[in-house]
């Protein structure tokens, strides 16, 4: 990738979403780099590396079947994405619907992966599920 623009950006996260919402372990962790690091609320160290990455997608698709995934807002500054979203998945067990709202910030490496992703939401968010 030479220059991350503003519609590259969203045709990633358009795939980032697809692949996700299809719970395509394959095609999900294809969008990240293999030294990936990304650190999530409630993890007091990053996640380092795709293979790591790939056991916390797996387990969690495990625990939740994907629902909806909509990016509100994407700006581009350099190699960076930010991003504000909102996820909702429903627990496999119960068919409890769970839904949170967040902010990202991703560097995006040459080859067009995500090299680094920083995330924040309230873990609050997760712990009870919502109606609906």
């Amino acid at each position: 990738m030479s220059e991350l623009t503003l519609d590259s950006a969203h045709a990633l996260f358009d795939r980032r979403r697809r692949a996700w919402l299809a719970a395509d372990l394959d095609a999900y962790l294809e969008l990240f780099a293999k030294d990936l690091e990304i650190w999530m609320p409630g993890r007091p160290e990053p996640v380092r590396g795709r293979d790591r990455y790939a056991e916390v997608v797996a387990r969690s698709f495990r625990w939740a079947a994907p629902e909806s995934f909509e990016f509100h807002h994407l700006a581009v500054n350099g190699d960076v994405v930010m991003a504000e979203w909102t996820i909702a998945a429903r627990r496999r067990d119960d068919r409890a619907l769970f839904r949170w709202h967040g902010m990202s910030v991703a560097r995006i490496d040459g080859d067009g992966r995500i090299a680094w992703w920083r995330e924040y939401w309230d873990p609050r968010e997760v712990a009870e599920p919502v109606e609906g």
